[in-house]
């Protein structure tokens, strides 16, 4: 009886090859198979799916595909799937190369072992040593605990790793599933955290062991969704409706960016013009009359960016301070601004927190900012002088004073008091500082210097009986005139310009062009101390 049998001779180049091909259909085909099964079911994208839709098609070269765990406790000899739980490799987002890795839910619930840390840990390595941009897809258990404390080093490794890359290349983090303990400060590390509605979550301790240990009976969508960390803890930088949008967030986000702290921003060939047009004659009646009508801060940004391009990052956290990224002459930006239509545009500890955070990414890849001010102070109250402003709104403060990027301020109403300073101000270094003649500078508003400076006259109308409301409005005016009018300001050098509304966009784009090659440094040190 003859003898019949699949396997390749392994002693020949066609049985070689033929062999490679075996285990290249187990080790992707196979398995990818498998996973769609898993994660469809779950109204998920696979590992690979993700990666394949985030980069440009065709681009994604996979690495360490056949890698598989050495761990033999509890029965896990029994199941060696090639790759282990996480997908690795390079591709391109337009054209520009970026390493990738996600992490396999449906490959032992893409928790993170040896191997599976060993395998981020290259593709990180190789990111730093090759200048490029890393996006990570999270969507895993958690450390796999039949390895133990190797698995809690692996963590440890990437979280090392995170730091060193942090200011040398741009790092993304995009959460499609849960992360929970340890594995949430990796993309705590990371420079944008993008997450999924409804099928993310992040937290350090789950439900579970919070009822257990407080008594607190809370969800998981509650306690760690992403409509959670986008709106209340700042965790995230997006709330992405599904997996499509937030990978194409992602794919945006990289086109404003720089491969590393060294390379060049993108330029985008982008046709300007440097005559007044209509829509920038359209910002002379952005401000309302009214000091105290609000107005919508992205009417103005969009005014002044490229084709009205604005990405925002933050959206929902802080809303009273927009930040995010657009193209001046083709040149990326980063946008600074005061939301008047949310709370008078005030600075809180959560704003500075956020703008602090931008300033220092922008900063550190030589991205120009672009402030714009309207800010009537900060929000008064015991809640934030008790969990910190002082310290905390000093961070502020800080990354403008530290920057060495190009500054470009534009005051368009309100810059009183401390905000006025720490709002990119000529003091903390801007280089270049323009003002709408609608902006009013000084230590606090027309109103409340009237209660301290006409207090005797408020209190001499009272008596003889007049009209209280109108003399407050007409001593308020007084001030604002003779003391916070921008013309003072300009007197006195604390300003380069003022200019009408209409001038902003190509006003700014001069500014830029003439800083193009600006150089500063600071003092020689380690680093410094901002306040945390």
């Amino acid at each position: 009886m003859e003898s019949v049998t699949d396997q390749p001779d392994l002693f020949t180049t066609a049985g070689k090859i033929a062999d490679l091909r075996a285990r290249f259909q187990d080790a992707v085909v196979d398995a990818e198979a498998a996973a769609r099964t898993k994660q469809h079911a779950k109204g998920k994208l696979t590992a690979r799916e993700r990666i394949e839709m985030l980069v440009d098609p065709g681009s994604f070269v996979e690495l360490d595909e056949y890698v598989r765990h050495r761990t033999t406790a509890f029965g896990m000899d029994k199941s060696r799937p090639y790759g282990d739980s996480v997908v690795t490799g390079t591709g391109t987002i337009h054209g520009r190369t970026v390493a990738v890795y996600a992490q396999d839910f449906s490959t032992f619930g893409g928790s993170l072992g040896e191997v599976a840390g060993d395998k981020i840990i290259k593709v990180m390595e190789l990111a730093l040593r090759s200048g490029i941009p890393i996006i990570g897809m999270l969507d895993s258990g958690g450390a796999r605990i039949q390895e133990g404390v190797v698995a809690l080093g692996k963590y440890g490794e990437i979280f090392r790793l995170n730091t060193a890359a942090s200011g040398v290349i741009p790092q993304i983090s995009i959460i499609m599933g849960p992360a929970a303990g340890g594995a949430v400060y990796s993309p705590a590390l990371t420079d944008f955290v993008i997450m999924v509605d409804k099928t993310s979550q992040m937290f350090v301790t789950g439900p579970d062991v919070i009822k257990t240990v407080t008594g607190e009976d809370v969800g998981m969508e509650e306690l760690g969704g992403a409509h959670t960390h986008n709106t209340r803890s700042g965790v995230a930088h997006y709330l992405a409706d599904d997996e499509d949008d937030a990978l194409d967030y992602a794919r945006t986000l990289i086109g404003f960016l720089p491969d590393n702290n060294l390379a060049e921003l993108p330029l985008y060939e982008t046709p300007f013009e440097f005559e007044t047009t209509d829509a920038d004659r359209a910002l002379n009646t952005v401000i309302p009359d009214s000091p105290n009508q609000p107005y919508d801060i992205h009417t103005v940004i969009e005014g002044i960016v490229d084709g009205a391009d604005f990405l925002e990052v933050q959206p929902l956290f802080a809303p009273n301070i927009v930040i995010g990224f657009g193209r001046i002459e083709g040149r990326t930006v980063g946008i600074i601004a005061n939301q008047p239509s949310q709370m008078a545009g005030t600075l809180n500890i959560d704003a500075g927190e956020k703008a602090s955070r931008f300033v220092r990414f922008c900063d550190a890849f030589s991205i120009p900012i672009v402030t714009l001010v309207d800010v009537p102070g900060y929000l008064p109250g015991t809640d934030q002088e008790w969990t910190g402003v002082i310290r905390r709104g000093a961070k502020l403060l800080y990354a403008y004073a530290e920057a060495t990027v190009p500054l470009v301020t534009v005051i368009l109403r309100k810059a009183y008091g401390g905000a006025y300073i720490v709002m990119g101000s000529k003091q903390l270094g801007a280089d270049i500082n323009l003002a709408w003649p609608t902006a009013e500078i000084a230590v606090m508003g027309g109103q409340g210097a009237v209660n301290i400076l006409y207090r005797g006259e408020i209190k001499r109308a009272e008596e003889a009986g007049e009209d209280v409301a109108a003399v407050r409005t007409r001593l308020a005016n007084e001030y604002t005139y003779n003391v916070a009018s921008p013309f003072l300001a300009a007197e006195r050098g604390e300003l380069d310009g003022i200019i009408e509304p209409a001038q902003t966009r190509v006003s700014i784009a001069k500014a830029l062009r003439a800083l193009r090659n600006k150089r500063a440094s600071l003092p020689a040190k380690k680093h410094g101390n901002i306040p945390l």
